[in-house]
């Protein structure tokens, strides 16, 4: 029985529109270049794309419509993301009810018509275009989102142009018209602004947004996976206008620029709440905010549902199971520790347990768990909220940082009294974390008492699938940074970070987290006591308790080709 790619290559054939030497040159060009063989006839010019698509037209029973004249609805198109679309050159036309027709140039791709089901959860009819007019239609489409954007910029600018740009530059803070001011931020350009600028990190992924008054104008950038981009750049006549929007929806005064300030807002957008942490910072040319973008899908329930490796989840399950104890997540700002507590906590979030969290400044907001912002400017720090807390009889804490003795004191104390409490500490690694709390003053054998799990973290930049490119890599230089053993062959594929437009010309598309963990066991405890050098303590960790190092962790991600060589490199010291 013919399949239906067999089919149509025999109608070809017998119609003479395709010839026997043209098919076998075809196919050695399809395996040279692994694309498929109808792409392959169009492009060496063996058959014309019109008179194929009319072909499958008549074969599957697919209309067949051109593109040129249609007039597309933006929230229609809005349904299908843009990378989704121009990864598989489809774009929506038209829905009715639960049924999503799509315009497609290869109706026999199933998976990408699965992958779009399963995106939108509708089903899914087609319509056969030419390729180059859904490209166009795509880049028309969406595109537009960056013209409206662009045109938004222009119009926010004030009609007053007499004013020198050079003057605009170096306004003094406290010289700004406040009146005028909330007046051009209520506007519905500088509104409709702000609006596209919180609408265009979520689309993009952002971690970040940062606001930056320069001289001349007011610099946007997104923070995605990790890395700082530029977006745009706002004219500096609408600094101050832009500026207090985003104070007032941050509920932020904006009478005040001359200390730093601190605010959050929610955004809902499909069926989903992101909190915006807001933070304002007085610099020469004016106010600096960055908005922290936490979604809170990224709380899984669940362990399991973390991304970690096999290992680290093992302990860290081990280790939320004891009734009381301390447990520490090191790494630098940025490395995803907050979210790797925050998804502990969720899980442990049961209507049994009571869970208080003291914070600065509270990220996420969880339903069921009592949560503290410290306001040192009212005598709320760490160790006076610490010391209150633990009157509310709880069974878990998480303090958002150790950052002094008598903090680290009282949190140690109260692991040593029943409660089951986590922290976080800006370590390089985990078993350095015993240093710093003795460097804080509390005694080894508190320090030895209290312990149940050190944890460092990193987060790991994944390469992108759709333009990742396998390279070879020599022997000698895996040897040299460990990855292999000395005369041990693996047979695995390594890739680079090349970009495209599904991953903004990164390389990068999302990150994973890469974990060192391991349980304070009594041999520990004891070399802790007598005061053992890290290094003796590490040499244990990893020979005798089979500890993987962050190194370890990162060199697993390779092999499981969801990231770089060089990447796992760069997040990880060199053992």
């Amino acid at each position: 029985m013919h399949t239906l790619k067999e089919e149509i290559i025999e109608i070809l054939l017998e119609s003479r529109q395709l010839t026997r030497d043209q098919l076998e040159k075809a196919i050695i060009v399809q395996k040279e270049k692994n694309i498929p063989l109808r792409k392959v006839l169009v492009s060496e010019g063996f058959i014309s794309e019109e008179t194929l698509l009319a072909l499958l037209s008549r074969q599957l029973y697919i209309p067949s419509l051109h593109l040129s004249k249609y007039r597309f609805d933006s929230t229609i198109v809005s349904l299908v993301p843009e990378r989704i679309a121009s990864l598989y050159h489809l774009i929506p036309l038209s829905r009715i009810g639960n049924t999503l027709t799509v315009a497609v140039s290869d109706p026999l791709n199933i998976f990408a018509l699965d992958d779009l089901k399963m995106f939108t959860g509708c089903d899914i009819d087609i319509v056969l275009s030419p390729e180059d007019e859904i490209v166009r239609a795509i880049d028309a489409q969406y595109k537009l989102e960056e013209k409206n954007l662009q045109q938004i910029i222009e119009d926010s600018v004030s009609v007053d142009r007499g004013e020198d740009k050079k003057e605009v530059g170096m306004v003094k803070q406290d010289e700004i018209e406040l009146s005028s001011t909330l007046k051009e931020s209520q506007k519905a350009p500088i509104v409709k602004l702000v609006n596209v600028m919180l609408a265009l990190a979520l689309e993009k992924r952002a971690s970040d947004i940062h606001i930056e008054p320069e001289y001349d104008c007011l610099r946007v950038r997104y923070r995605i996976d990790g890395a700082l981009n530029d977006i745009f750049h706002i004219p500096k006549i609408n600094q101050n206008a832009v500026l207090a929007r985003v104070k007032i929806i941050s509920n932020l005064d904006i009478t005040e620029n001359r200390i730093p300030q601190d605010g959050r807002f929610k955004v809902k957008t499909e069926n989903k709440e992101v909190d915006f942490r807001v933070s304002a910072l007085p610099t020469t040319f004016g106010q600096k905010f960055v908005l922290r973008l936490l979604d809170k899908k990224n709380l899984s329930i669940g362990l399991d549902n973390l991304g970690f490796s096999e290992q680290p989840t093992a302990v860290f399950k081990d280790a939320i199971a004891k009734p009381f104890g301390m447990i520490l997540v090191t790494g630098p700002t940025g490395s995803g520790k907050s979210t790797t507590l925050y998804s502990v906590l969720n899980q442990l979030n049961t209507p049994e347990k009571n869970i208080i969290t003291i914070e600065d400044p509270v990220e996420y907001q969880i339903e069921g768990i009592t949560q503290i912002q410290v306001k040192p400017e009212i005598g709320l720090d760490f160790s006076s909220g610490l010391r209150s807390l633990l009157r509310q009889s709880p069974d878990v804490i998480m303090i958002g940082e150790i950052r002094d003795s008598e903090t680290a004191d009282i949190a140690i104390k109260a692991a040593l009294t029943g409660q089951l409490v986590f922290s976080t500490l800006h370590t390089n690694d985990a078993i350095s974390s015993i240093t710093r709390l003795i460097d804080m003053g509390v005694e080894p054998f508190l320090v030895a008492s209290s312990l149940v799990m050190l944890c460092a973290q990193r987060l790991c930049r994944k390469v992108c699938l759709k333009c990742r490119k396998v390279i070879d890599v020599p022997q000698e230089f895996l040897e040299k940074i460990g990855f292999v053993k000395p005369g041990v062959h693996e047979k695995m594929n390594f890739y680079s970070a090349q970009g495209c437009k599904y991953c903004n010309n990164s390389g990068f598309y999302g990150r994973i987290a890469v974990l060192e963990t391991i349980l304070v066991d009594d041999v520990m405890r004891e070399m802790i006591i007598r005061k053992a050098s890290l290094d003796d303590i590490r040499k244990y960790a990893v020979n005798e308790r089979g500890m993987k190092t962050l190194r370890d962790d990162a060199f697993l991600k390779v092999r499981q080709e969801m990231t770089t060589l060089d990447e796992a490199i760069r997040i990880t010291t060199e053992e």
